[in-house]
């Protein structure tokens, strides 16, 4: 029986580590924005589009941007495909920096393995265009046959999937305010009032005229210390180097699909007793050989036979007292052997029952 993989965040709230704001944080007004486009991309060795209309347009295009005019029907392209791009541009990214790219096919190729990107425009939500595209895909992957009978196939992960690494050009400059009328805005990544309060005191701290001041529970506002005016930037690099002891919420978090369990040091469970056990019934059937006698004129037949096992293990009764950490409540859990679809069972019904003091988040 499989058993569970529990990382534990935190051991103790009195072993929390203290943060620098700036890991904590982001400034009011940074921000990503999402680019998107169309492209073409060749060299594909016959596992490309099967001559849709979009993608023989575009080669249509390309040669005719480079001279050769051609009608798009006479065209044959099983080494091309059109894809949708995708990409996110970061705040302070000036003209010229470079930003990664996403190649998603959008027909029916086979694989992107070997594809080159043709020059292709990236937009933004208002149909401006921030960055153009061009390079080899990477693909994560692949897609192999086996050349039998059967036509057999070998696949692993998306091999329709790929990315250009710093493959794309940024072509225009995203504007970012950060400081207005001389205030300053700070938004916490995980919202949490207590960690917002103590982000709050530590700038105040270090610079009493600040007046930072916890808005709600992710946005903190200060003032720009009159020592700071026109230079903005080392205010921010001084703030952003301050630490900070944040809170950690009580929560568990379940995938079942890999197996994994994460919980945080406030996590707790009341006294309560778990009782775990399982029915197993197989049913096997064998074939027998019935041979007739000589000369009886009988034919040979084959029968089935029939062995049902039931197999009930013994159950686990564990009583398991006060646990004020999740050490205690991960070595509890751990003794009973449960898979991670039991696992989560347990949790719904400590959860139902009001003894288990956290948010439980199962994927």
């Amino acid at each position: 029986m499989r058993r569970l993989l529990l990382l534990l965040g935190l051991i103790s709230p009195l072993l929390l580590e203290a943060a620098r704001i700036k890991d904590m944080a982001r400034l009011a007004g940074q921000r990503d924005n999402q680019l998107v486009g169309y492209g073409l991309v060749v060299g594909l060795a016959g596992d490309g589009d099967s001559n849709a209309l979009a993608t023989l347009s575009s080669v249509a295009n390309v040669l005719e941007r480079s001279g050769v005019k051609i009608d798009p029907s006479l065209i044959k392209a099983k080494n091309a495909a059109a894809v949708i791009l995708t990409a996110d541009i970061g705040s302070f990214l000036k003209s010229g920096s470079r930003i990664d790219v996403t190649v998603s096919s959008m027909g029916d190729a086979k694989s992107l393995q070997g594809a080159v990107l043709l020059q292709a425009p990236l937009m933004g939500a208002d149909g401006r265009v921030y960055a153009v595209a061009q390079g080899a895909v990477a693909v994560g992957g692949f897609l192999g046959g086996a050349g039998g009978a059967g036509g057999a196939t070998v696949q692993k992960n998306h091999p329709t999937v790929g990315i250009i690494s710093n493959g794309a050009i940024v072509e225009r400059e995203i504007p970012s305010t950060i400081v207005q009328e001389g205030r300053i805005s700070f938004s916490l990544y995980n919202p949490d009032f207590t960690s917002a309060a103590r982000m709050a005191d530590a700038i105040n701290a270090v610079f009493p005229t600040s007046g930072a001041l916890a808005r709600d529970a992710s946005t903190i506002d200060l003032n720009l210390p009159a020592q700071y005016v026109g230079r903005d930037v080392m205010f921010l690099a001084d703030v952003g180097a301050i630490t900070v002891t944040p809170d950690a919420m009580a929560r568990i978090v379940i995938n079942e699909r890999t197996g994994t369990i994460v919980a945080t040091a406030p996590v707790s469970l009341s006294h309560v007793a778990i009782s775990h056990g399982s029915l197993t019934i197989t049913i096997a059937s064998t074939p027998t050989v019935s041979q007739p006698g000589a000369l009886s004129g009988g034919q040979t037949a084959i029968t089935n036979t029939t062995n049902t096992d039931v197999k009930e293990t013994t159950g686990h009764f564990t009583m398991i007292p006060e646990a004020p950490t999740v050490e205690k409540l991960a070595s509890a859990l751990n003794t009973l052997g449960v898979s991670t679809r039991d696992m989560m069972s347990i949790f719904q019904a400590l959860k139902s029952a009001g003894a288990l003091q956290a948010d439980l988040i199962i994927n």
